[in-house]
């Protein structure tokens, strides 16, 4: 075969194929544009309709504020809608180039997108689970009296946080078996060691909480008590102390006390015992 006949192979076989080259370029042109239409036509209405107003929440939670991360939900969602038409657009162009694997491959890609959705709705709806339960946990804490409650209420929103995030992965279709193994075994031992640490640390407050819960009832604001050496007025009863008018003093004696020491009550506080 002389050169002739090689040159004239290959510009016939160009001249066959520049017909669905042709095509393909002009399906994706008008596929692109039509996206980029749509998806500013979409920005625009859910702008207009102030559906932002829903990843407030989100926005406002600590881990967002301290990670410096701020979801525009209507950019997310005209963003979203754009790649997808793009992805239909790129397919529809490789079919008609005739590239029946590269349009599998981007068939398999658009079937994926359901799942990683849900993976990043599981994620978000975990991070708003674990900011409620946080401030659950932390408002007992402070009701409690337990001046570390700001670090067991992170404690729990990166426990559950962890969790559901890992959970998402595996929505996602992500291989985390050796994620959720190794997590188990360390958050096992931080459990342990934070609720062995906790106890010691945290034993005075709970003998307080439990003395409120079962003796609390015997003693009441207005009352004249002796109690723990010191006699007075009871001005005031909280979860974890009771609150003395003593001659010239203020008295705060541990509601543990209660139930661990003799308790005197004298009359109904009009007078104090001579």
């Amino acid at each position: 075969m002389d050169i002739v006949e090689i040159v004239s192979a290959v510009l016939l076989r160009f001249a066959e194929a520049l017909p669905n080259v042709l095509g393909a370029i002009i399906v994706f042109l008008v596929g692109w544009l039509f996206s980029k239409l749509v998806s500013k036509s979409l920005y625009k209405v859910l702008n207009s309709i102030n559906i932002n107003r829903y990843a407030e929440k989100l926005n406002q939670t600590d881990f967002a504020t301290k990670a410096n991360f701020r979801l525009d939900l209507s950019k997310f969602l005209s963003k979203l809608i754009y790649f997808l038409l793009l992805l239909i657009t790129a397919m529809a162009a490789t079919d008609v180039l005739g590239m029946p694997i590269v349009s599998k491959m981007v068939s398999d890609l658009i079937a994926y997108l359901p799942r990683l959705l849900s993976a990043i709705a599981l994620f978000v709806i975990g991070i708003y689970i674990a900011e409620f339960v946080k401030k659950i946990v932390q408002a007992s804490c402070e009701a409690l009296n337990i001046s570390s409650g700001p670090i067991i209420a992170n404690f729990v929103f990166y426990l559950i946080f962890l969790t559901l995030t890992v959970s998402a992965l595996a929505q996602a279709s992500i291989e985390t078996d050796l994620i959720t193994s190794n997590l188990t075994v360390i958050l096992g031992g931080v459990v342990a060691a934070f609720a062995i640490g906790y106890g010691f640390a945290s034993r005075d407050t709970m003998a307080n909480f439990i003395a409120s819960f079962y003796s609390k009832s015997k003693v009441k604001v207005g009352d004249v008590i002796s109690l723990d050496g010191s006699t007075g007025k009871v001005i005031d009863i909280d979860n974890t102390s009771i609150t003395l008018q003593a001659e010239g003093k203020i008295v705060v004696i541990p509601l543990k006390k209660l139930t661990s020491e003799k308790l005197e009550i004298y009359s109904d506080g009009k007078s104090l015992p001579k």
